[in-house]
Parts: structure tokens; sequence; C-alpha cells
């Protein structure tokens, strides 16, 4: 890697440069950021001083600066509600800032307990059919290290999140193809009898191209061939459905996958993470896993999330608006031409495909006041890089308008090759 390979380079590049120390890859990193801050194309790791909504206030180049903000996967504003903030408060006032031990042995307060029974009802679970983790990361990663090992083998769709895949590294794995259902079927056959336990996992909602897993025919296709399925539906759970439990709920099978997860930091508005699975299984994490066993439990403010939850059914005006404001945006945004995919979710990529085109793009959105994040390998493809956009209830048409007409703009001065 030299200066000469910038251009071309990404964050992954610099993983592992042949013949380089910690100290000297960590040097020519460096200097790369700073390129990358020369282009303003440094997005990320930006100070925000105001909080996740609509409208922020970030420090960019040493200023601040208030931004429309795409950024925030909080979907339905529930970071900023009244009644969340306060429950939250309730929970510190109750109980104090942290909890100081682990579960297993004195970190499990009353609210876990109830925040298990709450996220366990809102999918139609029992209480105990609940496992939650501090984050939404580890319910993946710390979950499948216990469940998978090296006599069993997890098949994974290309496309699901990092977590799984770390979560996947002391057993056996094999990905299919997006969403491609004979590729799936093809691993299955040739696993059926060669591994202990064959576990499928999928999102629901795909979290860089917001389009959603065919999880009936992959469901049918797992119990064929006797095996099990794990659906990760973090962008789908209070967005997706009639009641907004997620890709699930509209193909009634939320009583019949075998493993749900998801987190708290996106609809809940707070962080964390869960799993929903039986009884059996759940305690089985519960007293296996290391994160369990070795890792604090979340903060009293987790209390806010157990108000999230059941705003998801006592506001079903949130949902309304973002379905609008999604609506309005991606109709707008093909009028104009782009390639947003087959979005059908609140993620929205605004796909350019040049990395470096892209991250001109995401200066000029900023430049016009407009916070968003350019998406590079290794989370896409090298040649399909593309501006990530996420949809809120807290947007209104004026910012919309505003960023539609950004994109507008920026595609006239670079002539983006647009799909017509």
């Amino acid at each position: 890697m030299t200066k000469q390979d910038f251009t071309k380079a990404t964050f992954r590049d610099f993983e592992n440069i042949e013949g380089m120390n910690i100290a000297e890859r960590s040097e020519i990193f460096y200097e790369f950021l700073n390129f990358m801050k020369d282009n303003g194309h440094m997005n990320y790791r930006l100070p925000n001083n105001t909080g996740s909504n609509s409208v922020v206030n970030v420090n960019i180049h040493g200023k601040n600066r208030d931004y429309v903000s795409f950024v925030s996967s909080d979907y339905l504003g529930f970071t900023q509600h009244p009644k969340v903030k306060q429950a939250a408060i309730d929970g510190i006032e109750k109980y104090g800032t942290g909890t100081a031990a682990t579960p297993l042995i004195g970190g499990f307060f009353n609210y876990h307990g109830e925040l298990e029974a709450k996220i366990s009802s809102f999918f139609g679970r029992d209480a105990d059919e609940a496992v939650t983790f501090t984050t939404g990361y580890t319910a993946n990663s710390a979950s499948l290290q216990v469940l998978m090992q090296k006599e069993d083998i997890a098949i994974l769709d290309m496309a699901v999140h990092a977590s799984v895949h770390e979560g996947c590294a002391f057993t056996n794995k094999k990905t299919f193809l997006h969403n491609n259902l004979e590729n799936l079927e093809q691993i299955l056959k040739v696993s059926e009898n060669q591994y202990r336990t064959k576990l499928v996992i999928i999102d629901g909602v795909y979290s860089q191209d917001g389009d959603v897993a065919h999880v009936e025919e992959i469901y049918r296709l797992v119990k064929k061939y006797n095996a099990f399925l794990m659906v990760d539906d973090v962008h789908g759970v209070g967005i997706l459905g009639k009641t907004g439990r997620g890709t699930l709920e509209d193909t009634n099978l939320l009583d019949k996958v075998d493993i749900i997860t998801g987190t708290f930091s996106k609809t809940f508005g707070n962080l964390g993470g869960y799993v929903i699975t039986n009884k059996k299984l759940a305690a089985f994490i519960k007293f296996q896993s290391r994160q369990q066993i070795f890792s604090a439990t979340a903060p009293p403010s987790s209390a806010g999330i157990i108000k999230a939850i059941s705003l998801i059914d006592e506001e079903p005006e949130w949902r309304e608006k973002l379905w609008e404001n999604i609506h309005y945006f991606t109709k707008n945004l093909v009028e104009l031409g782009y390639d947003i995919g087959n979005t059908c979710s609140a993620v929205i990529p605004v796909k350019i495909g040049d990395p470096h085109v892209t991250g001109d793009v995401g200066r000029m959105l900023i430049d016009r006041g407009i916070y968003t994040n350019p998406i590079l390998y290794p989370a896409v493809a090298r040649k399909n890089a593309r501006i990530r956009m996420s949809m809120t209830a807290r947007h209104n048409k004026e910012h919309l308008d505003q960023t539609l007409n950004a994109f507008e703009d920026i595609s006239n001065h670079l002539n983006i090759k647009k799909k017509l």
C-alpha cells in the first residue's frame, strides 16, 4: 500500500499489509485518514452536539452546523419521545446509573426481567423465551458462539450482519448467494447428513440494500432438510408487519422460527439486544454465553425500552408517518433517476458505484446541509458503493425536499449515470 493507492483504497485494505508491523500499518492508515479529510470524504465519527434527530448539530471541519440527518436508525424517533425519556430517567432515579455486576452474580435487576417478559410478549412468546444482551451485536455474536461448535454448520445469506459472521468463528460456515433459494437448497442438500446442527441464518431486512428476505420459502426449505432457522430482524421490527412485529408477522412465522434476534438501538431508541427462542435454548444461552457470564448488564436507563415497546401499539401514528416519508422520498429519488435497488424498508441506498465518486457525493451533501454516510467496501462490493439513507418518522416534507433538491443538483453537477 502506497500513497498513490489512496484514491482506490478503503478501510479494509489496511487490515493487514504484508511486510508491515502494527506501527507501520497504523502510520500509513493515519496518512490515509488525512487524505480522506483533505478530500472532504471523512463523514465518519463526527461529533454530534444534539443527539439523534431529524436535524442534528454536528462539528465538521472545526465548525458546528445544523444538518438534516439520515445517519440514525432511530426509525420511529423514540430516542426523543418524552415518555421514553421519562421512563429512562425513572429507571436511573430508582436503581442508579449502572448495575456493576454480571447477570449471574447480582447484576440481574427487576427491570431486566420486566424487559425480557415485555419483548417476549411483543412477539407472542412466554416470558422465559427471551435473553437480553448489552448490545444487538453481541445478541448475535455471543449467542452463536455458544450454540454453534466444530461439529455444526452455519449457512448464511451472504448479506447478513457482521455480528453473525463473528458469531460463527468457531463453527463451520457456508454462505449462499443473497436471497437465492436454489443456492441455499444446494448447500442444505450437501450438508444434510454431515453435521450435527444445521442453522440457516438470514436477516429479515438487509442492512445495506433495505430489501426483505424470502422468509416463507426459506422456512420451508429449512424444515425440508431438518435444519434450524435464525432471523435477525433489527431493521424490520417496528416498521414492517401489520402491527410492527417485523418481517415475520405477515407471514405468520413469529411462533415458528427457531431463533429471532434483534436490537433495542434502532426502533426502540436505546441500547441492547435480544434473542427470542424456546425456553430451553434461552436458558442454555443465559448460563453458557460468555457475554452473559462475564459482562455487566444493561444500565437502569434501559427501563425506557419497556415503554418504547408499548408505544409500538399505543401510538401507531409514528409508523404511519415513517411510511409516508419513505414512499414520498423513494418515489422522488426514482423520478430523479437514482438507483435505490429493491428497498422496501426505512433503509434507502442511493447507489453510485465508484467509491471515490461516492465520497464526493457525501462531501457535496454535507456542503448542502445534508448529513449522510457513504458506504464502501467491505460493507458492500467495491463497485457497489452508495449513500445509505435512514428514514425516520421525525423527518418532515421540508427536510425531504431539501435533500431531494441537493441530490438533483449533485446529479447534474457530477453527471452521475442514472437508472432510467
